[in-house]
């Protein structure tokens, strides 16, 4: 091949590995204390933060606390593994707190009467880089679902209750 021809093509691969890299995505698989599948969660980096999509199902009805914690771990049956809250910025808890929240604080999320959600949210106080505030640091994180909703004030995790879903967050 021509090296006129190969200059383009190696421009091109160039191109789309620096728009991947640009728009890192992680998928997470979440599952209820069973090890049973309850969906996935689509990471994103966004404009301001990090996009999470969530597509899920098998979880009780309701309104449902979504927070990112510390550790990359999801030991059922209760999750304690997971840690606290992912708090780089070591803020209180809460999106109400007026002393500011743990960076992985997010808003509640609502399943159906058939056990379904989907939702889209952006959490502008994370990233999936390589910063204190990324997803990715120390080994990675977690997300997990809490059986009830978050208060979005109370220290530390918003009486949100039990930990009834997990899925671990790494590159």
């Amino acid at each position: 091949m021509k090296l006129t021809r190969l200059i383009p093509l190696a421009f091109s691969l160039l191109v789309v590995s620096l728009v991947a890299a640009r728009t890192a995505t992680t998928v997470v698989k979440l599952a209820d204390s069973q090890g049973k599948s309850v969906g996935t969660a689509t990471l994103s980096e966004h404009k301001k933060g990090v996009e999470i999509k969530a597509h899920l199902e098998n979880l009780p009805p309701g309104e449902h606390a979504i927070h990112f914690h510390r550790e990359p771990k999801c030991d059922a049956p209760d999750f304690k593994t997971a840690g606290p809250h992912f708090n780089p910025d070591l803020k209180k808890h809460g999106l109400q707190n007026p002393e500011g929240h743990h960076n992985g604080d997010n808003p509640n999320f609502t399943v159906d009467a058939k056990g379904k959600a989907k939702f889209s949210i952006v959490n502008n106080d994370v990233t999936l880089g390589n910063d204190s505030h990324s997803l990715f640091s120390s080994g990675g994180t977690s997300l997990v679902i809490h059986a009830k909703a978050d208060d979005q004030k109370t220290d530390p995790a918003g009486n949100a209750g039990d930990r009834i879903a997990c899925g671990v967050i790494t590159r």
